[in-house]
């Protein structure tokens, strides 16, 4: 009896042990997909390129320094390209003071223009339902939002910056 007790335990310890180890190689795959933007940022500052923060970097594309959470701040820009990534820690929603919501994926990519951001890639806004927003440009107090129909909304509204709310799921 002591035996099969014995070999019991032993299954359930080794099924809870392989259990914990898989939690902790998820946890650190998470921890570090969330700070591969901080990384490449601590990268660029060794090599003695400074980058100005997202809110100045928007403002001289003329677009809202509100535009994306007040928790994204690491981000890559190329200036050739003009390609812009902006790294979020989590997923998450921000509501603004004209009642729309936007939702982030970990990153959201697309080419920065004057008053334009195009291509966009990890971006949502709710119509009816959540659709993806392509693109984000502005003229005077307006700012126009893509998602198949353009959706203008008021650039007040987005001249501060939020707070994400983490969400489950883009």
């Amino acid at each position: 009896m002591d035996q099969i007790l014995n070999k019991v335990g032993s299954y359930w310890i080794n099924k809870k042990a392989n259990k914990e180890i898989s939690s902790v190689g998820d946890d650190i795959n998470s921890i570090s997909t969330s700070i591969e933007g901080g990384t490449k940022w601590l990268v660029n500052k060794i090599k003695g390129k400074m980058q100005k923060p997202l809110p100045d970097l928007l403002r001289e594309y003329d677009l809202p320094i509100g535009l994306f959470p007040r928790d994204a701040t690491n981000y890559e820009f190329n200036e050739e390209t003009r390609k812009l990534t902006v790294f979020i820690p989590t997923v998450c929603e921000v509501g603004y003071r004209d009642s729309s919501v936007l939702r982030f994926f970990t990153s959201v990519s697309g080419y920065l223009e004057k008053g334009k951001f195009a291509d966009i890639e990890g971006l949502k806004t709710k119509v009816l339902i959540w659709t993806k927003v392509s693109c984000v440009t502005t003229e005077g107090s307006k700012v126009y939002f893509t998602t198949g129909v353009r959706k203008t909304r008021s650039r007040d509204a987005y001249e501060v910056q939020r707070d994400g709310i983490s969400v489950d799921k883009f």
